[in-house]
């Protein structure tokens, strides 16, 4: 433990990030002494790059050069809603984070530790303090079986911060210490400085992916029904199939330069809304069940950079918006898009989001959890970038003939292998949603795949007096030759668990999750 007036260590620009930071230059680096929990409560935004809520927190301390205290990697949790489950969630932040800085071999001297939880009804923030304080201990005791010490360990609620570590009986007050103004401190004038800004708090973040809960939700539910009705016919007929990817991919195409020239607007509220607005019912409807052909989903993967990306990334998180109603699972799709153009573009934090969200509409999206592992184990995007930069110029290419079987194999495509867990990442920097496999809300059963490719579910379900496609992806021939990285006819439909961050519902990490798949 360190004394609350004691130098805790620097703060420099190229610390904040989810990876370890990388070595900078003396005479470039903007550095920051952090000597008060008023300073590290208020460095905790900075380090993550938005505030985090519900969340159980490390930091990594490392010594370099004579220097005590450097920032290194960053690891969170959602808080688990019950407290039977801390002492797995604390065990896995602390190992996750002390593996992950190994792995990058720079093993952390000390870690800080928070705890951030808003009241609940008619609660207080030092009630917050005082329930969350077995949590904290918790993680103190994990990482201390790691040989790591916690120095210093903080609860951060309704705008105050109460230590845990203080050693003077009476110095700090019950009620806590007051967080200063938002891009008041020193910290908050180095960052700017940097170019470094704080985006909000995960809930906002994710609103951008969430789907309609207004009276428009209705509208685009039936136009999802008959649009349904007309290509789930389709979709199942490895002629017209094709067509319909073409289809979907020239819809999509218009839609994106028709972002690319609306007039800017600021703010993501706002932002959304005029996207949403470019975007008919109708059209929403075609290209979320036209994306449910995996080789149209990896072609549509190719706008990930230049002046495409953009646009792209907005239509995407659209489409998600619009996966209303019983359609929740169909957004695997596009949100897997979201999160790969946000990777490409360099937006972890983002990217991790939607490929979380993705998994939690759908745990068995191979393409999905492959991303979100590559992402959180910090890879370079580029391999899957030349990839799909190949396939694409060989399908532009005159008198290429287009293929017809499942897209090519990619630097993170499935293994010819049978289907294993994912192995154990290090928790990097902010996870916050459901791990590979698990499911966030109801439970759906395994189900078999026959001869013919059908994994037993109906190709449409009543509701009322309409028909909704209850899965609108297409099935596979059985004579199809088998390729490397993709499924034989008959297989097994089985849950893939991987790494992962703890939700607020349990043990599970809220971090990120990728990979071309046979049903993703």
């Amino acid at each position: 433990m360190t004394n609350h007036s004691e130098t805790t260590g620097p703060f420099e620009s190229n610390d904040i990030s989810g990876q370890e930071p990388a070595a900078t230059s003396a005479d470039h680096a903007t550095q920051v002494t952090l000597r008060t929990p008023a300073e590290l409560a208020d460095a905790l935004p900075y380090l993550l790059g938005y505030r985090p809520e519900d969340s159980m927190v490390l930091v990594a301390l490392h010594d370099h050069a004579g220097r005590r205290g450097r920032f290194g990697g960053r690891a969170r949790l959602g808080i688990p809603a019950t407290e039977e489950d801390w002492e797995a969630a604390a065990r896995q932040l602390a190992r996750g984070l002390v593996t992950g800085s190994e792995r990058r071999g720079a093993r952390p001297e000390r870690m800080v530790a928070y705890v951030c939880q808003e009241p609940g009804p008619g609660e207080s923030g030092r009630d917050v303090k005082r329930r969350l304080e077995r949590l904290a201990q918790l993680m103190r005791t994990e990482c201390g079986n790691l040989d790591v010490p916690v120095i210093e360990a903080l609860c951060i609620s309704d705008g105050r911060f109460w230590s845990y570590c203080c050693p003077v009986k009476g110095c700090c007050p019950e009620d806590g210490s007051p967080m200063g103004l938002p891009g008041t401190s020193v910290l908050a004038a180095a960052a700017t400085y940097a170019g470094i800004q704080v985006r909000g708090s995960l809930r906002e973040l994710r609103a951008r992916f969430q789907p309609w809960e207004t009276t428009a939700a209705l509208e685009q539910e039936i136009a999802l029904d008959a649009a349904g009705m007309s290509l789930v016919p389709r979709l199942l007929d490895e002629t017209a199939r094709q067509e319909v990817a073409e289809e979907t991919l020239d819809l999509a195409e218009r839609i994106i330069r028709r972002y690319g020239t609306a007039a800017p607007v600021s703010g993501a509220h706002p932002a959304d809304v005029r996207d949403d607005n470019l975007l008919a019912d109708d059209e929403a409807a075609a290209l979320i069940l036209g994306l449910q052909d995996r080789t149209t989903r990896d072609r549509a993967a190719a706008w990930m950079e230049g002046d495409e990306a953009g646009p792209a990334l907005r239509l995407w998180r659209a489409l998600a918006r619009r996966c209303v109603g019983p359609y929740g699972e169909h957004a695997a799709a596009p949100l897997t898009l979201a999160g790969w153009v946000a990777w490409s573009m360099g937006d972890e934090l983002e990217a991790r989001e939607a490929l979380a969200m993705a998994l939690a509409a759908d745990p068995d999206y191979l393409f999905a959890r492959l991303l979100h592992q590559a992402c959180n184990e910090g890879l370079d995007p580029e391999a899957v970038r030349r990839c799909l930069r190949t396939e694409s110029a060989r399908r532009t290419t005159p008198g290429t003939k287009e293929r017809t079987d499942p897209a090519p194999r990619t630097a993170l495509t499935e293994p010819p292998q049978p289907a294993a867990p994912a192995p154990a990442a290090g928790i990097q920097a902010d996870d916050q949603s459901a791990e590979p496999g698990s499911r966030t809300g109801r439970q759906r059963r395994r189900r078999a795949r026959n001869a013919d490719g059908d994994d037993g579910r109906q190709t449409a379900r009543a509701k009322g007096d309409r028909l909704r496609p209850a899965d609108t992806r297409p099935r596979p021939s059985a004579t199809r030759t088998s390729r490397p990285g993709t499924r034989s006819p008959i297989t097994t439909r089985t849950r893939a668990v991987g790494p992962g961050d703890a939700s607020a519902g349990g043990a599970r990490s809220d971090a990120g999750r990728p990979q071309p798949e046979g049903n993703g």
